[in-house]
């Protein structure tokens, strides 16, 4: 489950040193008053020597750091992006807001994109692929590299679900050319609402800098009501508080991944004899997901499952009963995705009939053996209707 299972004395501590010994809550300036207390730029240095990075972007959503990394780049009217048809929509919501068209591939069974319907898809208007690490698994990055190299295109990853996962020996977020995060309530860590930005390009960062910042340069040789502009931008800036609850917060990611690791390996070890199938997941990864994910034969069965479950006080995770927020074909409220929309949704029933049969289990930190008992119960019940 995500980061407000363990949030305690910890957040506190950092709130209180903000109160008590700076007042200031917003990130930049009033030097002469805050005591040396930068909450925002202390968990950019942390969260960046936790990923092996130079640096790092802190944003007030995951949200803003997909228009952020967008618009670093200059994606814009014209332009194509492809995603995938799984995912949260305010990842296509980012790229309608920047003025360019999403283009939606299908999934496979890693519930993330198909590659070989990505490279499908791709045109001489296509700018850029936001590839999305769902529910905390890993794309396949070495297969989306190769698309973008050939096609020469940018990839953002959406590491939203994905903070402290690796592919390979790689961090998650630091193997495209951007990387977004969320620190959101129910993301692995939380800041309340928050994000992250980060990018191989140094350039890149300062361009995502100056636009989540109204174009501010933050150029220290000038007070910031003198401060230098070479572009238009937005606000998307975190706040102090925001930022001091981060700090605490990265101090537990290891600690939960750990505990996801050891409670959903209790839980694949107790339903692994059902008559169940696991989704797939690349051969080498570390496994930051607070969901274990499987398929049953049928929808009616997936949706079954769920009622077990909620009977026995156990929630699923978007899949089966929140999946209208995290797929496409049922997003007809964005006009740009289609010309014609019964047309888009056959497009992606390969995606449908997918999502249809998986289950996604929410992974507590606080798991405990009747817990366990119930999860079990549940499945076995509804595997053999």
């Amino acid at each position: 489950m995500p980061g407000f299972e363990l949030i305690g004395k910890e957040e506190y501590k950092e709130i209180q040193d903000l109160f008590e010994n700076s007042g200031i809550l917003f990130r930049h300036g009033f030097d002469a008053m805050r005591n040396d207390i930068y909450k925002v730029r202390d968990f950019e240095k942390k969260f960046s020597k936790k990923l092996g990075i130079a640096d790092s972007l802190a944003v007030s959503s995951g949200t803003a750091a997909l228009k952020v990394a967008l618009e670093a780049i200059g994606v814009g009217r014209g332009d194509e992006v492809i995603t995938q048809a799984f995912t949260f929509v305010a990842t296509v919501e980012s790229i309608v807001e920047v003025g360019a068209k999403p283009v939606i591939a299908n999934i496979d069974e890693t519930l993330n994109i198909n590659p070989q319907d990505l490279e499908a898809k791709i045109t001489d208007k296509t700018k850029a692929v936001i590839v999305v690490h769902m529910l905390g698994i890993p794309s396949d990055m070495s297969s989306v590299m190769k698309i973008a190299k050939k096609h020469n295109l940018k990839v953002i990853e959406d590491t939203a679900w994905g903070c402290g996962g690796t592919y390979g020996d790689q961090y998650l977020g630091t193997i495209g050319d951007l990387g977004t995060f969320s620190f959101d309530f129910a993301k692995t860590i939380t800041t309340g609402e928050g994000g992250m930005v980060v990018a191989k390009d140094p350039l890149i960062l300062e361009a995502a800098k100056a636009y989540h910042d109204h174009g501010h340069e933050n150029n220290p040789s000038l007070p910031r009501w003198e401060d230098s502009r070479s572009r238009s931008g937005f606000n998307y800036r975190m706040t102090e508080m925001q930022g001091a609850v981060g700090i605490a917060q990265l101090d537990k990611l290891d600690q939960k991944i750990a505990s996801h690791q050891k409670n959903k390996q209790a839980i694949i070890k107790k339903i692994k004899d059902l008559p169940i199938s696991f989704r797939k997941k690349p051969a080498s990864f570390t496994d930051t997901s607070d969901a274990l994910i499987f398929y049953v034969k049928d929808k009616a069965t997936a949706l079954k499952c769920r009622e077990n479950l909620l009977s026995n006080g156990i929630s699923t995770k978007i899949l089966p009963e929140a999946y209208t927020w995290h797929f496409a074909a049922t997003w007809k409220h964005i006009k740009e995705l289609y010309n014609d929309w019964e047309e888009f949704e056959t497009s992606l029933e390969p995606s449908k009939e997918i999502i249809s049969r998986a289950v996604s289990l929410p992974i507590s930190v606080l798991l405990n053996s009747e817990n366990l008992n119930y999860i079990y119960k549940s499945i076995q019940d509804a595997c053999s209707k």
